[in-house]
Order: structure tokens, then C-alpha cells, then sequence
């Protein structure tokens, strides 16, 4: 290997020795992921007494080892080979059928391996491996502690629609918050991008008869609807093929809703579903994921039913409005407190000069119907709000192509007091959560507790970092980050029993255990002048009530490049299929405060068994290169 190593470098070295610039040129080269503080730290390290600032060939091949000669690496690779420099297919085939619990792996999964990742020629000839090319595949994507078939899109996709999770984003044209933060295009980019299938879109009239988006009675800058619209066109199916649902929080004026019925038609063209599939009308059953691939579904307010809308399609009935029922405003989410910003009286002396600052009567004892434009109306098929009055009048009275919005305080009390029936209803009806409006600051809610109870559109502000978002990231990770997830069988069985309180005969115990060996190119703690930090774990569990979890590991001295920790823990999951597992590292900066340096979140079922790395994410969701933690992991 020696050989092979000089091979590669020698090239570098022609002119003479080289400095850090050349030194991060020739890792990027060889495709070493690095973090510039820690490489920074072991070339000075190598330079130590001597003069200059370059080193030589010897000298970099000691920054190398520094950095990839990992040695709970070597451990694992001696342990298997016979003499120390390389594996042969027997003994690869017996690493991964014993340590990585691959009981089907044979002949041709190894040489897959081997031609991959083996960067020594003729060692890659004779079918063997060698270190190189074992930290190489230890370092990959098959390691990951995130199982590899689930990356793909393996779940059945031909279930209806409520069957689903679905990745749902709520004020999604803001960036920042929600008072006084910019509207942005960037805002349904970057959400379409991750894979989002639920857009809000906030509309209002706008001048010139040109409807826009925004956070109403704010500070918050206005876009163009027809903006908003091209966007969506753009990037809709860049990342997913399944169905992009656009939640109209509809606050226009019926001849500006002509207007945005006009941009859906026109901007979204064949993309845009105004009819049933297949023309015929089966409204016992919602149609599915598969069957509505690459099409935008427009989910408001709609006046009469599909069979009318159908008989309209031929006329021309511009200008024509239709009343919604009393009860209806045209507005998703009926407390309106989500679009109204709070101002808060200075002092019982200042208040009357404050009344123009303080909030609109919410309630207005007569009611003034909502008129919609059929136009728009028209254009809702399998997603038609429904203002949500009681599980049992939902019951009674409601179509499987109605959906309903609830506020996440009301739903939380929902989930408290009548959990069986909320999950009923979520096996029959799609529904949405969002965050209530006193919420300002665009701070998230846990999605964990609605997901537990089948609800399929919970949406969270994508532009607040934390960790519900690293929640909703995770969930949806899953499936291939096609933004639709199975739901678990008993959460879409009508006759289901299953309460997250109560999980009963449907439990199916997991007995997860996770040795947590070492950590490697942590983020530095922003408080080090070089590469340092004090390191520490923290292993989480979230799901039903009765497994929330969460095990910290000891801190680790000053040491980011390579902490080692050796700690194993234990946790038990009744309801596996729910649980999400969370690990942070954070610099503990004091006893009593801890900075955060990096994340990874993922569903428990999607766990891979064995030695695994686990990458870590920025705050911001961002994978940060080179970090990672080395565990082991192990379930039954």
C-alpha cells in the first residue's frame, strides 16, 4: 500500500514539499473529507519545531494517517484479517454476516464492495481488500446508520391518500418570522426541494387587481400569487413525484380569486388536477399517492359538490359567486388569530391611545357569508376544506374528500380527552395541524403527538431551526424523501383500538442497544481558538408517551477530532413503528450550558443493525462533511 500511496501523492510533491493550501488540495483530490480546523491543528502538529511552512512527502502521509487511520477502524479490520494487510471475500463475508448482521451476504456482495471501494489496483484485482479500502467502505453511504432500502421508495403507494404522513409546511412563504420577517420565493423552493408536499399559501388582494401573498396585517413583505405559482411549476416534482397540495388561506375578493383561478390554469397548465381522475366520479374513496403522481391539488373552500363543478366545465360562468354556508369563512384556518399579529397594550393609562394598535375584534356577531368564485371553487376536487366541528358530526356529515384544519392547541386537547375517536377520524379524513397564531415568532410545536394520532398534514414553519424540524426532517427521510410515509397499519384501520396512551395487543416490543464507541472532526466549540471541544451525547427517543426517552453520555475532554466515549445504552420500544431516534452532540460549555454542534434524527424503524457512522447535521439541517459518530447498534 505504500506503494500505491506514493503513487497518488508523488505528482503533488514534483515541485517540493507543500503547504496547507496544497495540503487541502491534495485531500479534496483524493476525496478525504476534512474540517479545515482540525486539519489546520494536525499539520501544525506535523510541522511543530521546523522551520517554514510546507511539509514533505513522510510528513504528509502522518497528516493522512492522523485523519483517516482511524483506530477502532483498524480494530474491527485485524480482527477479521489474517495477517493484518488485507481481507480476503471469506473474511469480508464473515464481517458482514456476523458484525453487520447481512445473514444473506455472499460472494457477490463482497466483490461489489471490493470493486467499489478498493482503491489499490492489484489488491482490487485479486478480489481482496485492503485498509484503504475497508475505511473507505466503513466511511460510505452502505455504513450509514440509516438503512439503505429505505433511501428508495419502497413503501406501497397505492393506498388512499389519508393512508399517509405527509410533509406539510405552514406560512411557508416566510423566511424569518412571522411579525416582521421577509415573504420569500426561497421559502417554496427550499421547502419543494426538501421534499414538501403541503404548501400555505397566504393570499390577499392585492393592487391592479394582481392577488398577493403575505402575513396579513403584518409587517411581512408581499409577493405575487402568479409568483408563488411559477415557483411551484418550477420545482414542484424536482424532488418528489407525488402530489404537491397548495393550502389556500384565501382572504381574497371573489374577482381576485377569478384572478388566481386564472394563474393555477394558465401557470400550471396539464400539472393542475380540476376534475376526478379517470373523469368518473368515485368519491367513497380517496384516490392515491401513485394515481395522482406530478399533479397540484388545490385544497379550499368550495361551493357544492364535484358532480356540479363537472357540469360547469363546458360554460362559461365567469364572475359568477356562489355564498358558503354561515358557518364557513373563507380562510383554512378559522382562528383567525393565525394571520393576525399581536400587539400588546403598554399600560391600562396608554391604552386608549394604543386602540388602533390592538387586535380586530375577532369574533363579529353577525355573520357576513364568504362569497367564493366557482372559478376557484371549481378547481378543489379531493381537497375540500371543511370547518371542523366534532369528530361526530365529521361522522355523520363528512365526505372523504373533506379535510379539515385544527389549531394545534384545540388538537392538543383533542389528543388529551378523546384520542380513540381523533384517530377514527384520521383513518377516514385527512387532516391538518397547524401552529396557532400566538405563535410569533414562528416557533414550532412537537409533531410527534399528532403524528401519533394519524394525523397526516402536520405543519411546521420550515424557517425555524429546532428540534421539531430535525423531527419532521427525519420522519420524512423515510420512503425515499418522497414526502409521503405509511402510515402504520394501526393508524389507518377504521376499527383500530389503538390510543398513544393505550398502545394494548398493539405494541411490538423492540429491545434497542446502542454502544456508542467514538465521535471523529466534530465541530470545533465556538469558544476554541483551535480545534477543541468538550463533547457529549445526547440519545433520544420520541414516540408514543410511554417510550420517550432520552440517555446522555459522559463528556469527553477536549477533544472534537476524535473523542471516544465506549458507552452502551438500552432502551425499550413498545411501539417501534412510531419512535424517532434523536442524536445531538453539544460542547459542554458549562454545568449548566451546552452549545450545540451537530445532529442526526431518524425513524427507529429505519435503523441499520451493526457498526454504523451517523452523520451529523448543522442547526440549520445541513450536513456538516466530515463530522460523524461511530456506534454500534443492535435490536431484537
Amino acid at each position: 500500500s505504500h506503494t500505491w500511496f506514493w503513487s497518488v501523492i508523488q505528482n503533488d510533491f514534483s515541485t517540493g514539499n507543500i503547504d496547507l493550501e496544497g495540503c487541502m488540495r491534495l485531500l479534496e483530490k483524493m476525496q478525504i473529507p476534512f474540517d479545515e480546523d482540525h486539519l489546520k491543528h494536525i499539520f501544525r502538529k506535523t510541522l511543530d519545531k521546523r522551520l517554514g511552512d510546507a511539509i514533505s512527502m513522510d510528513d504528509f502521509r502522518a497528516v493522512y494517517r492522523a485523519l483517516v487511520h482511524r483506530p477502532e477502524y483498524e480494530e474491527l479490520f485485524r480482527a477479521y484479517s489474517s495477517d493484518g494487510v488485507i481481507l480476503t471475500e471469506t473474511q469480508l463475508i464473515k464481517f458482514l454476516v456476523k458484525e453487520q448482521f447481512q445473514t444473506e451476504a455472499n460472494e457477490a456482495t463482497v466483490l461489489e464492495i471490493i470493486l467499489k471501494y478498493e482503491p489499490i489496483d492489484e489488491v482490487r484485482k485479486k478480489r481482496q481488500m485492503s485498509f484503504e479500502g475497508f475505511i473507505r467502505y466503513m466511511r460510505s453511504d452502505e455504513c450509514s446508520v440509516f438503512k439503505s432500502q429505505h433511501r428508495t421508495i419502497y413503501q406501497d403507494m397505492n393506498q388512499p391518500l389519508c393512508d399517509y404522513f405527509i410533509s406539510s409546511s405552514h406560512n411557508t412563504y416566510l423566511i424569518a418570522d412571522q411579525l416582521m420577517g421577509p415573504s420569500h420565493l426561497w421559502g417554496y423552493t427550499s421547502a419543494l426541494l426538501k421534499g414538501c408536499r403541503c404548501l400555505e399559501i397566504d393570499c390577499w388582494d392585492g393592487t391592479n387587481n394582481e392577488p398577493i401573498v403575505y402575513h396579513g396585517h403584518t409587517l411581512t413583505s408581499k409577493i405575487p400569487f402568479r409568483s408563488v405559482i411559477h415557483v411551484i411549476d418550477k420545482y414542484a416534482f424536482m424532488s418528489s413525484a407525488y402530489p404537491v397540495v397548495l393550502s389556500l388561506e384565501n382572504h381574497c375578493s371573489p374577482k381576485q380569486q377569478e384572478v388566481m383561478a386564472h394563474y393555477l390554469k394558465s401557470i400550471l397548465g396539464d400539472k393542475l388536477l380540476s376534475s376526478p381522475i379517470g373523469g368518473e366520479v368515485d368519491m367513497t374513496r380517496l384516490p392515491s399517492p401513485e394515481a395522482l403522481k406530478f399533479k397540484v391539488l388545490v385544497k379550499n373552500k368550495k361551493a357544492g359538490t364535484i358532480e356540479e363543478s363537472m357540469l360547469r366545465m363546458d360554460d362559461d360562468y365567469l364572475g359568477e359567486t356562489e355564498d358558503l354556508s354561515d358557518s364557513d369563512s373563507l380562510s383554512d384556518d378559522d382562528d383567525t388569530d393565525d394571520t393576525l399579529p399581536l400587539r400588546r397594550s403598554k399600560s391600562p393609562t396608554k391604552r386608549k391611545a394604543d386602540r388602533r394598535f390592538s387586535l380586530p375584534p375577532q369574533k363579529k356577531s353577525k355573520v357576513k357569508k364568504a362569497k367564493i368564485a366557482l372559478a376557484l371553487s371549481d378547481l378543489v376536487v379531493y381537497t375540500k376544506s371543511q370547518k371542523f366541528v366534532s369528530f361526530e358530526h365529521s361522522l355523520m356529515n363528512q365526505q372523504c374528500y373533506e379535510n379539515n384544519s385544527i389549531g394545534e392547541a384545540q388538537a392538543r386537547k383533542l389528543v388529551k380527552h378523546s384520542a380513540r375517536e381523533f384517530i377514527s377520524h384520521t383513518t377516514r379524513f385527512i387532516t391538518r395541524i397547524y401552529p396557532k397564531g400566538r405563535r410569533v415568532n414562528s416557533s414550532n410545536y412537537n409533531p410527534q403527538e399528532f403524528w401519533n394520532v394519524g394525523c397526516q398534514m402536520v405543519a411546521l414553519n420550515f424557517q425555524t431551526p429546532g428540534t421539531q424540524m430535525e423531527l419532521q426532517d427525519g420522519k420524512f427521510l423515510d420512503n425515499g424523501g418522497c414526502g409521503y410515509v405509511l402510515k402504520p397499519d394501526f393508524l389507518r384501520d377504521r376499527n383500530t383500538t389503538f390510543t398513544p396512551q393505550n398502545v394494548g395487543g398493539y405494541s411490538k416490543p423492540m429491545s434497542l442497544s446502542i454502544r456508542l464507541i467514538s465521535g471523529h472532526q466534530l465541530p470545533p466549540s465556538s469558544l476554541s481558538k483551535t480545534n477543541k471541544a468538550d463533547p457529549k451525547v445526547q440519545i433520544e427517543i420520541f414516540g408514543v408517551p410511554e417510550d420517550q426517552a432520552r440517555k446522555k453520555s459522559s463528556v469527553v475532554k477536549s477533544n472534537a477530532l476524535s473523542p471516544k466515549w465506549n458507552e452502551t445504552f438500552s432502551f425499550n420500544i413498545q411501539v417501534p413503528e412510531l419512535a424517532m431516534i434523536r442524536f445531538c452532540v453539544e460542547d459542554e460549555v458549562s454545568l449548566v450550558n451546552n452549545e450545540f454542534l451537530g445532529q442526526y434524527t431518524l425513524p427507529v424503524m429505519s435503523l441499520n443493525t451493526g457498526y454504523r457512522n451517523i452523520p451529523l447535521l448543522s442547526k440549520e439541517g445541513i450536513k456538516l462533511e466530515s463530522a460523524s459518530l461511530f456506534a454500534h447498534i443492535w435490536y431484537y
